[in-house]
């Protein structure tokens, strides 16, 4: 089926999903349930479960039976049911995708994309073997042997967001998994479903049951698992406020937390750079997705005498976006996630014409024909934006550019290092040594030269500073075996090369 035969689909019934838990799916017994939208139409298609406690401890009960046999198994072994995922991710890619576009609305092309890039972090888990490998020291003095182990936590969860339904679980349980933890994840309630397919593909790779669980849920659920005294860690992602209370209550409970919040990231074009492709760049960072991903690009610093070329080149391709259902293949953007959300990015522009930024683009009122019930917005550019402004201040999320003018590079440096955020960030220029200087005096996570959004690969990690990420490591790659292991080190000497009494002084080489 081609792209445009799937937007032609029929529409689907409701369906009422489960938990999975335990190896298979379950019921809930709460009792309570939230709706969840095809964005492009504005129908509901399903009802996601609210998980009680009871349903959480449930969860965490499996994968604790089931950690002590998982935790033992080899390396290679776990490995290889990691190489099976893979294989079957690879055969369920477009399925995968489509999941993801019918719930979250991200055009299909951008949901294969997040697909690839989450198959890209099991592939790297595939190297546990080769990851786990620690340090060994002979004879460090006395007949004594030193080395280290890298040991599994536990019981270890994942709070994600509806951004990245596919990719974001898979920046966490793989590396988890592999590492010999088990997992309980409680993704997104507003797109559920991919995190339900994942669990039942991991089942048919081979995962024991228990060693991965899917709990729904909302405030009650993520609390019960920063409660439960069987979780170890959690893995967080969402908006700064959220990752700020994850990392207080998780840490006051006694857990390793690494919870990665919102963010402002800004693209600076310098006057010397390809305009562009700057240009180029700025449509597809700033309102691919809809504007709603961690790494979007939400502010253009405009430096010197290129902002008046800037917004002109800007305005007639924001103007010109083809928005439409996700799964035509002719759009570039498609819907909010929620009509609650897009009523909050409504409201951030308003916010922005009342404090007197200049509406170049106003994305307000949009409608897409066959779709009049869905939750779309047109894109919107802003110029002359200052800092104090709320649409420059917070994070919107949606297709939402602002434009900030500034005389000189120093200037631009000086603006992105004061803001709160600090997740990604990049510098258009064609000047080799304005590029250097950037990269080493700008305050920010993540850095693209001439790259708008500038996501590590899976052998890499992911995370941003100050009020962007909450916890000691990043996400993913080495970073993410860190985080999910417990360093030992470990002295040893036998009976025969031990010298007679009692020794008062510390080992030493001698």
């Amino acid at each position: 089926m081609s792209e445009t035969e799937r937007s032609e689909a029929p529409a689907r019934a409701v369906v009422q999903l489960p938990h999975f838990v335990d190896g298979r799916a379950r019921e809930s017994s709460s009792g309570r349930y939230a709706d969840v939208f095809n964005p492009a139409t504005g129908a509901v298609s399903a009802r996601v479960p609210l998980a009680s406690a009871a349903e959480v401890d449930a969860a965490v009960a499996a994968a604790h039976a089931a950690f002590p046999a998982w935790s033992e198994t080899p390396p290679i072994k776990r490995a290889r049911i990691l190489f099976k995922f893979k294989e079957l991710l690879d055969r369920h890619h477009d399925e995968l995708a489509e999941l993801v576009t019918r719930e979250h609305g991200k055009v299909f092309s951008d949901a294969k994309g997040e697909v690839m890039r989450g198959i890209e972090i099991v592939e790297f888990a595939c190297g546990i073997p080769n990851l786990l490998k620690t340090d060994f020291t002979d004879q460090i003095g006395g007949g004594i042997d030193n080395w280290n182990l890298r040991q599994p936590l536990g019981v270890v969860a994942g709070v994600t967001p509806f951004n990245f339904p596919m990719m974001v679980p898979c920046w966490m349980f793989p590396v988890a998994l592999a590492c010999g933890n088990t997992f309980v994840l409680k993704p997104s309630e507003r797109d559920p479903s991919a995190s339900l397919r994942l669990a039942e593909l991991l089942k048919e790779a081979g995962l024991p049951d228990g060693v991965f669980n899917v709990v729904h849920g909302d405030k009650v659920a993520v609390d019960a698992l920063l409660a439960h005294p069987d979780i170890a860690a959690l893995s967080f992602v969402g908006s700064t406020p959220i990752a700020e209370y994850i990392y207080t209550e998780g840490t006051r409970h006694g857990k390793r937390v690494q919870a990665l919040g919102g963010a402002k990231n800004h693209l600076v074009v310098m006057p010397d750079a390809d305009l562009d492709q700057a240009v180029d760049a700025l449509i597809g960072a700033a309102y691919g997705s809809a504007g709603e991903r961690c790494m979007a690009i939400s502010v253009a610093v405009a430096v010197g005498h290129i902002a008046d070329e800037l917004i002109e080149r800007l305005t007639p391709r924001v103007k010109s976006l083809n928005i439409g259902d996700g799964m035509n293949e002719a759009s570039e953007m498609g819907p909010l996630v929620t009509a609650a959300h897009r009523a909050k990015v409504q409201g951030y522009i308003d916010a922005g014409i009342a404090s007197g930024a200049k509406l170049v683009v106003d994305g307000r009122g949009h409608t897409v024909a066959g779709r009049e019930n869905g939750f779309f917005l047109g894109g919107t550019l802003f110029d002359e934006v200052k800092t104090d402004m709320s649409i420059y201040r917070e994070e919107i999320f949606g297709p939402v550019l602002s434009v900030v003018r500034v005389p000189d590079f120093a200037s631009a440096v000086e603006l992105i290092n004061a803001h709160e955020f600090a997740n990604g960030v990049a510098c258009f220029t064609s000047d080799g040594g304005v590029a250097r200087a950037f990269s080493r005096q700008i305050k920010v996570g993540m850095v693209g030269i001439n790259v708008p959004i500038p996501v590590p690969m899976a052998w890499h990690s992911f995370g941003g500073w100050k009020r962007s990420l909450f916890g000691d490591h990043h996400a993913y790659g080495e970073e993410g075996v860190r985080f999910y292991t417990r360093y030992k080190s470990i002295m040893q000497r036998w009976p025969d090369s031990i010298a007679k009494g009692a020794e008062f002084t510390m080992p030493v080489a001698k």
